[in-house]
C-alpha cells in the first residue's frame, strides 16, 4: 500500500467565536461574519459554532450557502432543550453535539474541538472562548473593527503581560482567515515533518 494511504489527512476545523446578542457589533459586522463561514467552507474546511444565534449563526449561515459542513457544540443535554430549554436553532448545521455542560463547559469543548478560533465581537463569553484558546496555544484571528470584544483584545494582552500567544488581527476577513490558516500550516509541519504536504491536507478528508 503507498506510504500516502496510511496517514489520514483531517480538514482544518475552524471556530468561529463571538456573542449570540449582535448588540455590540458595528455595521457590516454580520455581513463579514457570512463571508468568513463562506471562505471556510470555500477552502474546504469545516466550521465550528457553539450551535447558538448571532455571530456564529451567521457564520454557519454562510458556510451552509457555500456547500461547507458545520458542527455545532451546545450547552444542551439535548435537542430538545436545546431548542425549548436555550431557545438555540439547529438550522445551518451538519451535526449538533449536545455537550449537558452549560456555556461554561461548552465554551471548553468548543474550543478543545477545533484547531483555530476566529473572534467576531463579541462580549464576556466570548472573551472567556478567547482565553481558553490563549491558555490552550491555540492560533487565533481576531477580527477588528467589529465591536465589543475583538476590538479590546489586543489592548487587554497588551496589559496582561502574557504576550501576545498566537493572535493575529485584520480588519479584513480573507486576509485574517490566510493568516490563521499559515498558523495551523506551520502546527501540521511539526507533527507531519519531512513528509508534509499542506495542499494535499486539505484536499483530502
Amino acid at each position: 500500500m503507498p506510504p500516502e494511504l496510511n496517514k489520514a489527512y483531517l480538514k482544518y476545523k475552524i471556530c468561529i467565536s463571538g456573542s449570540a446578542e449582535t448588540d455590540t457589533a458595528t455595521p457590516g459586522t454580520l455581513e463579514k461574519t457570512e463571508q468568513l463561514g463562506r471562505l471556510i467552507a470555500e477552502r474546504g474546511m469545516v466550521l465550528v459554532t457553539g450551535a447558538t444565534t448571532g455571530i456564529p449563526y451567521w457564520a454557519a449561515r454562510g458556510a451552509k450557502e457555500a456547500g461547507g459542513i458545520v458542527i455545532g457544540i451546545s450547552p444542551a443535554a439535548s435537542k430538545l432543550a436545546h431548542v425549548k430549554s436555550y431557545r438555540l436553532p439547529t438550522e445551518y448545521h451538519d451535526l449538533i453535539i449536545y455537550t449537558g455542560f452549560e456555556y461554561s463547559g461548552r465554551n471548553l469543548l468548543l474550543i478543545r474541538s477545533s484547531d483555530a478560533v476566529i473572534t467576531v465581537s463579541g462580549r464576556v463569553g466570548t472573551l472567556n472562548e478567547f482565553t481558553i484558546a490563549f491558555e490552550d496555544k491555540k492560533p487565533q484571528g481576531i477580527l477588528t473593527g467589529t465591536g465589543g470584544t475583538s476590538d479590546e483584545l489586543q489592548h487587554i494582552l497588551e496589559v496582561a503581560k502574557r504576550g501576545m500567544g498566537k493572535a493575529v488581527f485584520d480588519p479584513d476577513p480573507a486576509s485574517l482567515l490566510d493568516k490563521v490558516v499559515r498558523m495551523i500550516d506551520e502546527e501540521e509541519k511539526e507533527i507531519d515533518g519531512d513528509d508534509y504536504d499542506p495542499t494535499m491536507h486539505r484536499s483530502r478528508g
